[in-house]
């Protein structure tokens, strides 16, 4: 992969090596010495507009465990606040002999519009309300990590669809894998004419449940709603929010998922959120694993053989070194 803009633009056999490299790397985090040599040299910026703890973090780990040289841009500090232009940013801190950037921006597009622009390899870290690839890519590990496969599993994917680029990365990775998506709202925070995604569309919370292999919760993100598109979170949480009663209508070994931050109370019951169906922290984990392969790749490194199981690790694969 040149650039890692979005799960729209890769093929299946384009995500199964991104998630078959990262069970290599995921291998290396549980080393005493968590660190390989595999982008030594490299320079890597991270250049975030927008607010992330779990993002930003698991980027910033996952260059440092495969030694390459990290920046961190602070937009606050910056000079964005004097008026620079994006693209005079970017191609200054390029100029300064940087490989890759990692972009997570407020606008949709812009990490597309940095790939034609500057030379080095551009990671989406987030872009607008369009997509969210690593943390699809880190929510598809995990589920095949889980269940051993994701062709033919029941997807329920529930709340702020509308606003959400994790949802929308998400429907087209578990699409293109074989999974059965269906999303689960109300109809003020679905997009209009989803279903050409390819994707079920349920509007009653049991119905939407019923067999799920994998209860996909997103929380409600007032900070991109520009209307009432709710009358209350109360109001939300007594129809949508995710409890122990309704959590049995999904099969009885279904997982738990949130790509955070929670709304404790509303999305999901503080119960749940701590209990033994949720995989949320294993998600954070494999985050940082999914990110090194991107790097990794990105940066013209050589995936592994196809696994032929899910647990098989590949140790002579030279990202494990």
């Amino acid at each position: 992969m040149e650039h890692l803009l979005g799960i729209e633009d890769l093929t299946t056999e384009q995500i199964l090596t991104v998630l078959d490299t990262a069970r290599s790397f995921r291998e290396v985090l549980d080393r005493p010495i968590k660190k390989v040599p595999a982008l030594r040299g490299v320079t890597v910026c991270n250049a975030f507009f927008e607010p992330s703890t779990r993002t930003r973090v698991s980027f910033e780990l996952a260059e440092k465990r495969l030694s390459a040289d990290t920046v961190n841009f602070s937009v606050s500090q910056s000079s964005v606040t004097k008026g620079e232009t994006l693209r005079d940013t970017i191609q200054n801190i390029e100029a300064m002999q940087v490989d890759v950037v990692v972009v997570r921006h407020w606008a949709a597009g812009v990490p597309r519009y940095l790939a034609r622009c500057l030379r080095a390899r551009i990671v989406n870290a987030g872009d607008g309300q369009h997509e969210h690839p690593t943390q699809a890519l880190l929510d598809l590990f995990t589920i095949r990590e889980k269940k051993g496969r994701i062709a033919g599993l029941k997807v329920a994917i529930l709340g702020d669809v509308r606003h959400s680029r994790v949802a929308r990365s998400n429907i087209w990775g578990l699409t293109k894998l074989g999974a059965e998506v269906s999303l689960v709202a109300p109809r003020t925070l679905l997009p209009v004419e989803v279903e050409r995604m390819g994707v079920r569309v349920v509007h009653d919370l049991r119905d939407g449940l019923r067999d799920a292999d994998v209860v996909y919760l997103l929380r409600l993100q007032r900070e991109r709603q520009r209307g009432g598109f709710l009358p209350s979170l109360r109001e939300y949480a007594m129809t949508y929010g995710l409890d122990r009663t309704r959590l049995a209508w999904a099969t009885a070994d279904a997982l738990v998922m949130h790509p955070g931050p929670m709304n404790r109370g509303v999305e999901i019951q503080p119960d749940l959120a701590d209990g033994p169906r949720a995989v949320i922290l294993q998600q954070v984990s494999n985050g940082v694993a999914v990110r090194m392969a991107a790097l990794y790749l990105v940066s013209g490194g050589a995936p592994p053989e196809p696994a032929t199981e899910p647990t098989l690790l590949s140790a002579a694969h030279p990202a494990a070194r």
